[in-house]
């Protein structure tokens, strides 16, 4: 019995070391970029030895499989509470608008999903492969949204990749163009949060002239916080950037 014990918390310490591993890892990828980062980067920073992190993982690039893994599995699970948190009966556009734009709101003050995303793309080559080989699951959620809204709206049909797009493209000006973004409301405020809501309203307003959304079913947040979830995430997504300058 006394063995059984010591091999459960065995087991159970080595997942807190390959937890904390992929989430520090997961910070300076997102910060540096994977090729400035290395296994003994990590090492220091997580404050475990260079042998442990190559018996856990091996190399510096299955780290950042398991990340990408992890990623993946939490944008799938924050997908699904989204549409989970929805009233029954909404009208195809009204719950097309509400996922995406508290999708939006998601990754303008949860940088890290774009920032990993961005990084990957700079990589090119197996990575980027990897990623893109697998957001099967995430691309099922989001096509059926389309299809929903263009059976009820053919008048007006809609490309969902031209919507992701346009929120890629959003939410990577959001958090690799920050200093931009903040001298845009500088003569309004100089508070990041503010600013990002500011953003957030650009993207919010496109997506209801481009849904048909009626006055009364229109996102009106006083902070992007609001309309986001908590969902617990393996690499820490769910940190909140420092917004109060």
């Amino acid at each position: 019995m006394t063995e059984r014990k010591q091999g459960r918390r065995c087991a159970l310490a080595a997942e807190e070391t390959k937890h904390q591993i992929i989430t520090v890892a997961a910070q300076m990828f997102c910060e540096l970029g994977y090729e400035r980062v290395s296994l003994r980067n990590i090492s220091e920073k997580a404050g475990v030895s260079h042998s442990l992190i190559r018996h856990h993982f091996g190399s510096k690039e299955n780290i950042w499989y398991s990340i990408s893994d992890s990623l993946h599995e939490y944008m799938l699970a924050y997908m699904k509470h989204i549409l989970q948190e929805m009233p029954q009966g909404l009208a195809a556009n009204t719950t097309l608008y509400l996922f995406i734009t508290r999708m939006q709101a998601h990754m303008l003050i949860r940088k890290e999903p774009i920032q990993f995303i961005a990084d990957a793309v700079r990589q090119a080559g197996e990575l980027l492969d990897y990623f893109i080989d697998s957001v099967g699951e995430i691309e099922a959620v989001v096509y059926k949204l389309e299809a929903d809204y263009n059976r009820d709206f053919p008048e007006t049909p809609i490309r969902i990749d031209e919507i992701k797009w346009q929120s890629i493209m959003s939410a990577h000006a959001a958090a690799s163009l920050t200093p931009f973004m903040k001298e845009t409301w500088a003569n309004e405020t100089t508070c990041e949060s503010q600013c990002l809501l500011n953003h957030w309203q650009i993207f919010n307003q496109s997506m209801v002239r481009k849904l048909h959304i009626a006055p009364q079913d229109e996102l009106k947040p006083t902070s992007l916080n609001e309309i986001v979830y908590e969902v617990e995430c393996k690499m820490n997504c769910n940190r909140k950037s420092d917004l109060s300058e």
